[in-house]
């Protein structure tokens, strides 16, 4: 199957993509690889513990015809994207385009995540996009909200979020770490940009997706 394979390990996440598929780009095929045990892992023994397993998902989605690879979960974004070099394809992870829009709207960036494993690696990013430029990040955890999350309550989930953002100052922009978290920053009362990752995302993959085929 061409177009564009994305790698979950939620599957809350497939209708919100088909839908931003709909409204930004119509008509680009989208095949959902869901893995919830690639999370798990990799929040128990570090996101290289399950390279392999990243992997060989994605070497699949390859032999069955994307054209391009988007990978949905932060905490193993740096992985699937390093995976790129060796299966013939792009593989994009979906918080990079977040990360390069946050680094340009100031030093002062405030990373918000629900998970603790996320918070590295999207500071990391967040360091590879600024790159000489000077930074003042800070990660918060809100370590209330993902149980919240695995419940199935996403209301109490996205207020959690929302809280723990409206707290911040002194900040130039925030990041919700997480794709889960982007209806958020629809809930925040603060006047600083509050930034999310899957519309961003999905354009960037889709525009590779469309060279590609």
């Amino acid at each position: 199957m061409s177009g564009l394979a994305l790698l979950h390990t939620s599957p809350v996440h497939v209708p919100v993509f088909d839908a931003l598929r709909d409204e930004d780009a119509p008509g680009l095929v989208l095949r959902h690889l869901v893995d919830e045990q690639l999370l798990s892992r990799a929040r128990e023994l570090g996101p290289d513990a399950v390279a392999g397993d990243v992997g060989a998902v994605l070497a699949d989605a390859v032999a069955q015809g994307a054209d391009a690879i988007l990978c949905t979960c932060s905490t193993i974004g740096a992985v699937a994207e390093a995976a790129s070099a060796t299966l013939g394809v792009p593989v994009l992870r979906v918080d990079r385009p977040m990360a390069a829009t946050a680094v340009a709207r100031g030093p002062r960036i405030a990373v918000v995540a629900a998970v603790a494993s996320t918070l590295e690696p999207t500071a990391a990013l967040i360091r590879d996009e600024a790159g000489d430029r000077p930074l003042a990040l800070r990660t918060v955890l809100v370590e209330d909200a993902w149980s919240h999350f695995e419940s199935g309550d996403a209301q109490a989930y996205f207020a959690e979020v929302a809280r723990a953002v409206d707290a911040l100052t002194d900040v130039d922009v925030v990041v919700l770490a997480q794709a889960s978290m982007a209806p958020a920053a629809e809930r925040t009362t603060t006047a600083v940009p509050v930034l999310s990752s899957p519309r961003p995302g999905l354009r960037a993959a889709a525009a590779v997706a469309g060279r590609a085929a």
